[in-house]
């Protein structure tokens, strides 16, 4: 009876979850326990829907598929929902700042619900798009069917239910209270189950793979999926206080916790943020354009060069403080070094679009891709600049860096994301095309002025700020209190949100873009139709 041993093991899983929120030592954990056991509760009234009692009849067998698309298509709607959480989160974070009365307590207060937004837009909706992805990608490069079969399920699910419980956690004020607020120790614990079983799923696939090469793509994804998973481990290594509490305590303290934070936080940027979307970069740009990567070997010496080099630059974030100053120049020498490795993707993933240059004017898809693959080129040259001592001297602590990391974070893993949406979308339903390309333009214009609305301001506001800090009148005293440049920030907060609420206008245009295709409509949009093929008419 298919579905039976998974039905088993959820009603399982919500039996304990029920007896654990029963006998709780805190309120926090109890409602934890609460959320888990709705949770598997409701996987298994869904599951015994889908369980035949009857026996089965021969000859009439459901046919199996070449992939294993089914998962993606949930990875699909999963991104594109948690990124509409995520962005509009964002737009209440950025208003909280600009008008303070905006911090609703306890749960709605700034210190809450930023951690929530850092982690619905980076974990949340980049998480989803890097699993949809990866899960695509390696079945069509290696032309084999997903390895594991409904293991595959879990990894989605398992990683929703993260979600939700980091979420709500944040929310509740159940964190280990760090750098970056990460959830209490069970839910790290149950990560690491489920990121396990996705490198099961990913890596038995390219062993079973029917193609003999490795396509560069998968590299990207699989040092991504590695490297995550050692720094989750390792930076999330605690001791639980008991086992039916929420309270932990972390195994680093002092200036070892600071930089295994910033070894963490770093190379969650590199390889998170950066390898897991060159290898969406790798894939969907040479397939939008419907050309060959530029230069394979260049892809090689991009990949190999950039996951030497970015696991040695997480001491830039900690120059001027207790770290050793031969750990704060390493950092920082490993940081300039980045640059060129990271700008040979970015001329590698351009180069790619060599003969076919008008697909940016005519493809509002491609036009996506090309800037986000510019925007990575931007942020991965401000990041070595602002790792230099000297500059960060001025930047570090201010609003600058805000602006750097939403330029990369919005531009690049943003726009190369939606770019990867909008070319699956119709492939996973066997649509024609998506019910509005017009929609897509739209899209592109409101996210790149957004971002470019909320980056130069911030880098605006991050300079103001470093020189009113260091500014001395000629007795030696400073002559701005921190009050005063916190109040001279309120334009900057305020377009900030300005920008933030274009940004995320325009994911909405894509949420409805999106779900109108799945329902197979098509708008009439000859006009720009017909532009898209004047270039093959030419010819």
């Amino acid at each position: 009876m298919k579905y039976t041993v998974e039905t088993i093991l959820l009603g399982v899983g919500a039996f304990l979850a029920l007896v654990g929120a029963g006998f709780a030592e805190d309120r926090f954990f109890a409602a934890h326990m609460w959320v888990l056991f709705f949770a598997l509760f409701g996987g298994t009234i869904v599951l015994m829907r889908r369980v035949d009692f009857r026996p089965a009849i021969s000859g009439h067998a459901p046919q199996r598929q070449e992939y294993f698309d089914e998962v993606v298509k949930y990875g699909v709607i999963a991104t594109v929902f948690w990124g509409a959480v995520g962005f509009l989160v964002g737009v209440v974070v950025a208003l909280q700042l600009a008008f303070p009365d905006l911090n609703i307590e306890p749960w709605f207060n700034f210190g809450r619900v930023r951690p929530l937004h850092t982690s619905a837009v980076i974990f949340a909706f980049g998480g989803n798009a890097l699993i949809a992805t990866s899960l695509y990608v390696v079945q069509r490069t290696s032309r084999a069917r997903l390895f594991g079969g409904n293991l595959g399920w879990f990894v989605f699910w398992g990683y929703q239910l993260f979600i939700v419980l980091a979420a709500t956690g944040y929310l509740l004020g159940i964190t280990q209270g760090r750098e970056y607020a990460e959830p209490e120790w069970y839910v790290d614990l149950w990560l690491t189950i489920v990121w396990v079983a996705y490198l099961i799923v990913f890596l038995g696939t390219i062993l079973v793979r029917k193609e003999p090469h490795i396509y560069v793509a998968n590299w990207f994804y699989l040092a991504f999926i590695v490297t995550i998973a050692l720094l989750h481990i390792v930076n999330n290594l605690a001791v639980p206080v008991s086992f039916l509490g929420s309270k932990s305590y972390s195994a680093f303290a002092g200036v070892q916790d600071a930089l295994t934070q910033w070894w963490y936080g770093h190379n969650a940027v590199g390889f998170f943020l950066t390898a897991g979307f060159l290898a969406m970069m790798y894939y969907f740009i040479p397939k939008q354009v419907n050309r060959p990567v530029y230069s394979y070997r260049l892809s090689i010496i991009h990949f190999w060069s950039l996951i030497f080099m970015y696991i040695w630059a997480g001491p830039h974030h900690l120059h001027y403080t207790a770290l050793p100053d031969w750990a704060q120049t390493l950092g920082m020498v490993f940081s300039v070094m980045l640059w060129m490795p990271s700008w040979g993707g970015m001329i590698n993933g351009l180069m790619t679009l060599s003969g076919a240059w008008d697909k940016v004017r005519t493809d509002p898809i491609v036009r996506m891709m090309v800037m986000a693959v510019a925007f990575y080129g931007m942020a991965t040259f401000e990041g070595p600049m602002m790792s230099i001592k000297t500059v960060n001297s001025l930047s570090h602590y201010t609003d600058w860096t805000i602006g750097h990391v939403h330029s990369g974070a919005l531009g690049w893993n943003g726009l190369i994301t939606f770019g990867a949406i909008y070319y699956l979308v119709p492939k996973l339903w066997n649509r024609e095309r998506l019910y509005s390309l017009r929609m897509v333009n739209w899209h592109f214009w409101l996210a790149t002025l957004g971002i470019v609305v909320y980056a130069a301001t911030m880098w605006v506001a991050g300079i103001q700020q470093g020189l009113m800090w260091r500014e001395y009148d000629d007795q030696g005293f400073l002559v701005y209190s921190f009050a005063e440049s916190v109040a001279a920030m309120l334009p900057y907060y305020v377009m900030r949100a300005a920008g933030g609420a274009l940004f995320f206008a325009g994911a909405l245009i894509m949420a409805f873009n999106v779900t109108m295709t799945i329902l197979g409509r098509v708008r009439d949009e000859a006009s720009i139709l017909d532009a898209a093929a004047l270039p093959a008419a030419a010819e």
